[in-house]
């Protein structure tokens, strides 16, 4: 495994919320594969199809957990056993379309949540370092032509989107008033900052409405691939670009830990900001077979139609930039769904994560 991180994860213990997930899957394969002892807390998969599941990572890392956010007294019993030094808070009930039929559940896994692994953190002394992953849809979504900077403000108009904006507001309300950068090293040894990517997409994703598991389902149903919104833009991405903005700045935050304890785009370049008409054409071309059937509904339920991110802060000051382009990004995701019935699932990602950093 090539190691850009040079030998920092090595024996590193990391803690990850969220790790049976699409995101937290591929994460921990990557921070096992560099020799950080895992602890992923989590609930029970979504299907047997996940990632997580047919890659095995639960049996490699250190310790697979299965426990909710919302009880954050359990999250401080986990935390006191094993004594992260790094915390990547990725758990989250994370989509739009679910969070109109569970809004009250969205705010409490999402909110609370996220303030009871903030407490957890709080509690227990060997954690220096707090990355919590929100989402590109904190943002307060004018439908604007630029991309979002880190400094615009928070908002949201469906229950997920603007749970996320409550998040970053408690995110930044605890780090003023409890790991305050100026009283570090006095009264607190955390760094804590806030991560917000764009539409992530890579294999081993089969939740509801999103895109790539809808397209995947379709074409090994032998189905028309529904879109319910063509038009809509969204910065899309593969999975490993935004973790890889992750780690980094975990590193980062590490070695300089009053330097970067604030909040950080990590989206694709322009060029590769898409509608998902064109994101669902490329699967098809990249599978060589399938077809697509328009079936936007004028009185659905509101979804952004358009939204981007500025990466220009990760770029200058981490010195992180995207490393696929939008074909090449569909190509990897591809690949993944075309090997996963036939091959090692856990040596396809780590093939994945080595062309992806070649």
């Amino acid at each position: 495994m090539i190691d850009i991180f040079n030998n920092f994860y090595k024996g590193k213990r990391v803690l990850v919320t969220g790790h049976t997930g699409f995101k937290g899957s591929w994460l921990s394969i990557w921070l096992h594969e560099l020799g950080a002892e895992v602890v992923g807390v989590g609930l029970e998969p979504y299907s047997e199809k996940d990632n997580f599941v047919l890659s095995g990572i639960g049996q490699k890392i250190k310790a697979d957990i299965r426990a909710d956010i919302r009880d954050g007294e359990k999250m401080k019993q986990i935390f006191n056993e094993y004594q992260p030094e790094i915390v990547f808070h990725l758990a989250a009930q994370p989509l739009v379309r679910l969070s109109y039929e569970i809004p009250v559940e969205t705010y409490q896994t999402n909110v609370m949540g996220t303030i009871n692994i903030m407490e957890a953190i709080r509690a227990t002394q060997s954690v220096k370092v707090g990355v919590m992953i929100t989402t590109d849809k904190c943002y307060d979504n004018k439908e604007q032509m630029t991309g979002y900077k880190e400094n615009d403000p928070f908002g949201g108009y469906d229950p997920y989107s603007s749970s996320k904006g409550a998040c970053e507001i408690a995110i930044q309300s605890w780090r003023r008033s409890f790991f305050n950068p100026e009283d570090y090293g006095k009264k607190h040894h955390v760094s804590l900052a806030s991560v917000r990517a764009g539409n992530v997409i890579g294999g081993g994703d089969w939740s509801k409405d999103r895109i790539i598991p809808d397209c995947i389902r379709a074409l090994e149903a032998g189905k028309p691939i529904e879109i319910r919104s063509p038009k809509a833009v969204r910065p899309w991405e593969h999975v490993l670009e935004p973790l890889s903005g992750y780690m980094l700045l975990a590193q980062k935050m590490w070695e300089n830990p009053t330097e970067y304890c604030e909040g950080w785009n990590f989206g694709p370049e322009q060029e590769s900001v898409l509608n998902v008409w064109d994101v669902a054409t490329a699967m098809v071309e990249n599978f060589g077979f399938g077809e697509l059937k328009d079936v936007s509904d004028p009185n659905a339920l509101h979804e952004a139609n358009l939204l981007m991110l500025d990466i220009t802060k990760a770029k200058t000051r981490l010195g992180w930039k995207p490393r696929l382009d939008a074909k090449r990004c569909a190509v990897l995701t591809s690949s993944w769904y075309k090997r996963y019935k036939n091959e090692d699932v856990y040596d396809i990602c780590i093939d994945e994560i080595n062309e992806f950093l070649k």
